[in-house]
């Protein structure tokens, strides 16, 4: 028999089960931190092709102390994130986990997805106080771990498919890299699409922009430590008034979407491109309706958008607040409104979509 409350008929089975979902929900939290935790440590990449080590030796080769790691350990095991052998008391890091947490270069590499998750969950109490009232919070204003865990997340992504699949996808744009075009990647953040694209196109002069100073300082260092500082520059600048003009190509990768005035910023970007240029969108995957993003993909991106995306936009002029889950249809608009006349999707990844805008 169910109880009976304001809400209807209380079936006690189906209370059990969504309880016990929320137990898992509250271990996914904690392991979220974990995860971190680990990544930080260097306790994957000790677990990686050891083939299995006790608490004491992943202590020992981690300079670690035994006693937080074997908790650490049991948490991974418990979550199917870590092997455990009980005979011989020692655990193991799957090969499909190694390549996850611990290779870099692989597409699959997830550890910036936890920080910046981390890192949204610590700032969580002053987005639940700017809700009261509708007000903003800017991405400055967010703990390291957003920063960092942001570029660490998209970085694979960029690296496995802009100059292998998104630029080729656009009209003529490879042409022009290869014989040397003038390229302005805005809200660049820590610039790891603005050197990935350097390191390519070493005819190609690319210019990055963020309004955060901190971003900018970040990418102007690994510019450096890239060697690609005789053909990229970066300057601290809002996207609606970011310099030069005559841009073959105008590139801005997730980020339109937390921008106060997207509008605008479209506008500005149809100022500065040369007649013939481009302009390449890269935003989260998402469909124009809301039931089209209940799945796993869209659950995450809604929280990041909460949290993240929308306090972001509120935080600046307009406040628009597209969301991270705005969808082709409205950023169609947006481009549109801005003054293009071409708009086509012409990439997309499980967590990105492409697009290409033209005069």
């Amino acid at each position: 028999m169910g109880a009976t409350t304001e809400a209807g008929q209380v079936d006690g089975e189906k209370l059990m089960q969504f309880v016990f979902r929320a137990v898992d929900e509250v271990g996914a939290t904690l392991n979220a931190a974990l995860v971190v935790m680990g990544d930080k440590l260097g306790l994957y990449r000790a677990l990686a092709g050891s083939g299995g080590l006790s608490p004491a030796e992943l202590a020992e080769r981690t300079s670690t102390a035994e006693r937080y790691v074997r908790e650490w350990l049991n948490a991974q095991a418990a979550g199917g994130f870590i092997d455990y052998d009980p005979d011989s008391g020692r655990y193991a890091l799957p090969p499909e986990q190694t390549v996850a947490l611990t290779d870099e270069s692989s597409p699959a590499y997830l550890p910036g997805f936890f920080q910046i998750a981390l890192g949204s969950v610590i700032d969580s109490p002053r987005i639940t106080e700017k809700a009261r009232g509708g007000g903003g919070l800017g991405w400055h204003e967010h703990v390291d771990d957003v920063h960092e865990g942001c570029e660490r997340f998209f970085r694979p992504g960029y690296n496995a498919h802009l100059v292998a699949e998104w630029l080729p996808a656009l009209d003529g744009v490879i042409d022009k890299l290869e014989q040397g075009a003038l390229v302005a990647d805005v809200g660049c953040g820590h610039g790891a699409s603005t050197i990935l694209m350097a390191r390519a196109f070493p005819s190609s002069t690319f210019v990055g922009s963020d309004y955060h100073d901190g971003s900018i300082e970040t990418a102007r260092r690994r510019a450096a430590e890239a060697g690609v500082v005789d053909r990229v520059s970066f300057q601290i600048s809002p996207a609606a008034a970011y310099s030069g003009s005559g841009y073959d190509l105008v590139t801005m990768f997730d980020c339109l979407h937390d921008m106060g005035d997207p509008v605008g910023a479209a506008r500005h970007v149809r100022s500065t491109l040369a007649p013939d240029g481009t302009w390449m969108i890269v935003e989260p995957n998402a469909g124009d309706r809301v039931e089209d993003n209940l799945n796993s993909i869209g659950r995450a991106y809604y929280g990041f958008s909460t949290l993240l995306c929308t306090p972001a936009s509120l935080s600046q002029e307009l406040g628009l607040a597209l969301g991270a889950q705005a969808g082709e249809a409205r950023i169609r608009d947006v481009v549109q409104t801005g003054g293009f006349t071409g708009f086509r999707r012409v990439a997309e990844t499980p967590f990105n979509l492409v697009f290409e805008a033209r005069p």
